[in-house]
């Protein structure tokens, strides 16, 4: 049975835990390719009670299966980036306004209304390719911000440069959401010293530049851009949801959204919060996907649910949760 809760409207971790249980039940009975996941497991479904308890999907057979929870009419295809010849992961979604009430919530509870704002966006390998949920997202909150200065940009760096300055000196708040290299390139060119913009990265160098830890990153931006703090954006394919850092790379969820940080020796048993381990995603927006996916990040979850990203595994068959090939 469908779940019956309305998931934007969850405000207590007894109601998430209940309908995050319900939604286990609702996918393991409809999505074929979850389903012979827990079978492998040897998942008893009446007997799973507690978060712990739900298998979660590695994120591996977005790239192999069509993981769907009905058998309604594709409205999106959300692909991964990957270089040349790499397999993507496909996110085949049914019902889209989902996503965008998801993001539109999800963005509305960290920072308020989207009209306050102008969005500026630099996101060139996500424009140069299709089928970007991030895309999808930034594009629906330029058109909300229902500024006339918000919009994309693609290699026009000095455009993007004196649209900066200007909007920053005349008080309008901004949030300019980047791909990590691109920010980088933009201050390499240009030191800023911005009082109403907000600087929110999106990860991943691209393969355009050398991976950096992201205490070196963060002071690089943070001293190019004459801000104090760099926000992030936590997403993926897979997800419908984001989990935002308003700084210090220290991500929260939104109130249907949760983490579970896995050992990485053994997938199917938990750490305790401050240990580093694999990250488990609860994201209750994929009702017609999967909720439970087990991602190739390392993190760590502190006590008060708030999470950091580490890293990643550093190969793609991650230990203990290849478990199974269909």
């Amino acid at each position: 049975m469908i779940p019956t809760t309305n998931i934007f409207a969850i405000s207590s971790q007894k109601q998430f835990e209940k309908t995050a249980l319900q939604t286990f039940r609702f996918q393991y009975e409809n999505n074929l390719v979850y389903q012979e996941f827990c079978n492998f497991l040897k998942t008893d479904s009446h007997k799973v009670k507690s978060l712990q308890q739900i298998p979660f999907l590695p994120i591996q057979f977005f790239k192999s299966h069509s993981v769907v929870s009905n058998a309604n009419s594709i409205q999106a295809t959300f692909t991964s980036s990957g270089t040349t010849g790499m397999i993507t992961s496909k996110h085949l979604v049914t019902d889209t306004s989902i996503y965008e009430e998801s993001y539109r919530k999800g963005f509305s509870q960290f920072y308020g209304n989207i009209e306050d704002y102008a969005v500026l966006a630099l996101l060139p390998s996500y424009l140069e390719r299709k089928g970007s949920s991030l895309i999808y997202m930034v594009e629906d909150l330029i058109q909300l911000s229902n500024h006339p200065e918000s919009g994309f940009y693609l290699h026009n760096h000095d455009e993007l440069i004196a649209k900066l300055i200007a909007l920053d000196q005349a008080g309008q708040n901004v949030i300019l959401i980047g791909v990590t290299y691109a920010l980088l390139d933009l201050v390499e060119k240009h030191q800023f010293q911005l009082q109403h913009t907000i600087i929110m990265e999106t990860g991943g160098m691209k393969g355009k530049r050398k991976e950096m830890i992201r205490e070196e990153l963060h002071e690089q931006l943070c001293k190019g851009f004459g801000v104090s703090a760099i926000h992030s954006e936590y997403g993926m394919t897979e997800l419908l949801s984001q989990a935002y850092s308003l700084g210090e790379g220290v991500f929260e969820c939104p109130s249907w959204m949760q983490i579970l940080i896995r050992d990485t020796e053994d997938a199917l048993t938990y750490i305790r919060d401050g240990k580093t381990g694999g990250i488990n995603v609860i994201d209750l927006a994929n009702i017609n996907s999967c909720s439970f996916i087990a991602t190739q990040d390392l993190g760590k979850k502190n006590p008060n649910n708030s999470f950091e990203v580490l890293g990643r595994f550093d190969n793609s068959d991650i230990r203990g949760c290849n478990l199974m090939v269909l």
